[in-house]
C-alpha cells in the first residue's frame, strides 16, 4: 500500500466548536466546511491536516456512531514549544502537563481540545544517555 496522505479525524458532537478551537489556537484554516465535517490544514505547513467529523453522521459505521473521540493524544512537533505554550496560556486554556524537558528526548507540554483529546506540543531534544541507547541509529535528536 502506498500512502499518499495521512491525518487524524476527530469524531465529535460539536464539529463547529472543535474546528474553531483548532483554527484559533493551533493555526489551522478550513479547506472544506459543512455541518457534519470540516477539513483543516495548517497555515504554516500544508502537509499537516486534521479532519473533524460529527460523531452521529451516517458515514460513521453504526457500531461506532455517536461515540466522540477519547483516549487520543495528538502530537504536534514544533520548532518553539515555549512560544506555543506562552500563546496557549495567554488564551486561558488549562495546561495539563507543564512545559518540561524529558530525559527520553522531548521538550513538551500537554493541553486538551474541547472533546478531551490531548494535544502534546513537542520539540525533540537530546535524550539522556540511558534513553539514547533505546533509539535506532540516527533517530535521536542531536
Amino acid at each position: 500500500m502506498k500512502t499518499t496522505s495521512y491525518y487524524p479525524v476527530i469524531m465529535t458532537h460539536d464539529v463547529g466548536g472543535t474546528a474553531a478551537f483548532y483554527t484559533s489556537h493551533l493555526r489551522f484554516k478550513p479547506l472544506f466546511e459543512s455541518d457534519w465535517y470540516v477539513h483543516l490544514q495548517s497555515t504554516e505547513d500544508e502537509s499537516v491536516n486534521l479532519g473533524i467529523v460529527g460523531a452521529d453522521h451516517e458515514t460513521i459505521p453504526e457500531q461506532a456512531r455517536g461515540k466522540a473521540s477519547q483516549g487520543l493524544l495528538i502530537n504536534f512537533e514544533v520548532e518553539d514549544p515555549d512560544a506555543v505554550h506562552e500563546r496557549i496560556v495567554a488564551a486561558g486554556l488549562p495546561i495539563l502537563r507543564s512545559l518540561r524537558d524529558e530525559a527520553f528526548g522531548q521538550r513538551h507540554f500537554i493541553f486538551a481540545d474541547p472533546n478531551g483529546v490531548l494535544i502534546d506540543v513537542i520539540k525533540p531534544i537530546q535524550p539522556s544517555a540511558e534513553f539514547l541507547e533505546q533509539y535506532a541509529d540516527g533517530a535521536a535528536a542531536l
